[in-house]
């Protein structure tokens, strides 16, 4: 366990954190910070999104994002909240929110790459992703970059989309409703298994209905505990950003943590969340039914948005105002959103979560069972596609019984090493990416009057 904590201090050290921000600033900064003021815009073309069209690709806009938000609204807005918190203080919510304005633009630019660079396998079907717009749009001496996020990839949702997920919802079925990890996480394994056999179209359509209903539902939730407890807010909100610099003194429960720790958990469990940088979500938006890069990367945009700056801000906020950060020792993750929650809404708080965490980490393993197979899919080809469904189906019930904490740093430690080409590739392609933005609002105006929006293909 220590050489992992030291393996995972190192990858998220000073040089990640870097070249986390520094790409999605580069790209913030090279846009004109486009995607913070076409946020209207992009909502007004993810609500025209919603049903399917004749253009090319497999899924309906709004189902691609809600596919890609079913991988990234999970354990991360719930138990990777906390986490941040528990380790690096109030401060890291900050640190959460910097990383979520600057990932709006390297989820933007994902996306659009996926889309340009996308081509269809034996079967007809559209993949894409960065290991495709490595191989299409870099030279063939880099194709070894694409071949690495592959491997990693393909690894990586075993650890943070897969038993991470099944872990974080068996402790919380356990603590709240006294269920066996090995009874929840042989149901998630057949409710898994089931939906997988229908593919990705399958996968969109569960998504397309969970992910709003359970988002919206936790929402309000949260809404309600920020209500109830409103004359803390001004306070949290003001430890917020005070310790985000200066750092958290030891208080109740919490040891106390550094503007490092800050910064170091903050980011981490920031992209973590909204998976910004790491890579995944273009596969999902490769899937598109559109003929516009830059219209698809608008909608991806907002998957880092609302994961981070909406639903992480609701946890954070509730942690903090209610006090659950520091009232109590050894409670972490799942468990101390819960408490807060619990806290303000008794009888009924904990049970909101523990529900809406089940929910989320179910669509985020069915969500990350996409990316994971089109990774297989593009070392060994279709005939992986069988064998690798039914190795990621037996993983869930693994990862229910597993350590909390040595999945965690596994995942931590794999999302750094996946987001290395990622971020090397989209800091090369990014002339590709403010090529077609610039053409593509050269004729904003089309889009303003409802005409028809332009195509980058």
């Amino acid at each position: 366990m220590e050489l992992l904590q030291s393996i995972s201090g190192f990858v998220w050290g000073p040089a990640m954190l870097f070249l986390i921000l520094g790409v999605g600033f580069f790209l913030s900064f090279r846009l004109g910070f486009m995607p913070i003021r076409k946020l209207g815009l992009a909502f007004k073309l993810l609500w025209g999104g919603r049903k399917e069209s004749k253009e090319a690709g497999e899924i309906s806009p709004f189902n691609a994002l809600m596919t890609s938000l079913s991988a990234t609204i999970g354990t991360g807005n719930i138990a990777g909240v906390a986490t941040a918190i528990t380790l690096g203080g109030p401060g890291a919510l900050f640190w959460m929110w910097c990383t979520a304005l600057v990932g709006m633009a390297t989820k933007y630019g994902e996306a659009v790459c996926a889309v340009k660079f996308r081509e269809k396998d034996k079967n007809g079907n559209h993949v894409g992703g960065p290991m495709y717009y490595i191989k299409n749009g870099l030279p063939k001496s880099w194709l070894w970059l694409g071949t690495t996020f592959a491997v990693l990839g393909s690894i990586t949702g075993f650890g943070m989309g897969n038993t991470v997920q099944a872990n974080s919802v068996a402790n919380a079925l356990q603590e709240n409703f006294n269920i066996s990890p090995t009874i929840t996480g042989i149901i998630m394994m057949v409710l898994v298994g089931a939906v997988l056999i229908g593919g990705i179209k399958s996968i969109a359509k569960v998504a397309g209905k969970l992910v709003p209903f359970m988002a919206i539902a936790y929402l309000v939730a949260g809404v309600i505990v920020l209500a109830l407890n409103i004359e803390q807010i001004p306070a949290a909100l003001e430890l917020i950003f005070t310790s985000a610099f200066s750092g958290t003194a030891a208080t109740g429960g919490f040891v106390g943590a550094g503007v490092a720790a800050a910064i170091r958990f903050g980011v981490a469990r920031g992209v973590f969340s909204n998976e910004a940088g790491i890579g995944s979500a273009p596969i999902a938006h490769a899937s598109a039914q559109t003929n516009s890069p830059v219209r698809q990367g608008l909608i991806a945009m907002l998957g880092t948005f609302i994961d981070t700056i909406i639903v992480c801000s609701i946890t954070g906020l509730a942690i903090v105002a209610s006090g659950a950060w520091h009232t109590t020792t050894g409670v972490k993750g799942a468990a101390m959103t819960s408490l807060a929650f619990e806290t303000t809404l008794p009888g009924v708080g904990s049970s909101i979560v523990t529900i809406g965490l089940a929910i989320f980490a179910f669509t985020t393993i069915l969500g990350w069972s996409v990316y994971g197979e089109r990774c297989v899919q593009y070392l060994l080809g279709e005939k992986a596609i069988v064998p690798f469904r039914l190795v990621w189906v037996i993983a869930v019930p693994v990862g229910a019984i597993a350590s909390l904490d040595l999945v965690w740093i596994i995942a931590d430690i794999l999302n750094a090493l996946m987001a290395i080409p990622n971020l090397i590739a989209l800091a090369a392609l990014s002339p590709v990416i403010i090529k077609l933005t610039r053409e593509y609002f050269a004729q904003s105006q089309q889009v303003i009057e409802g005409q028809a929006v332009p195509s980058n293909d």
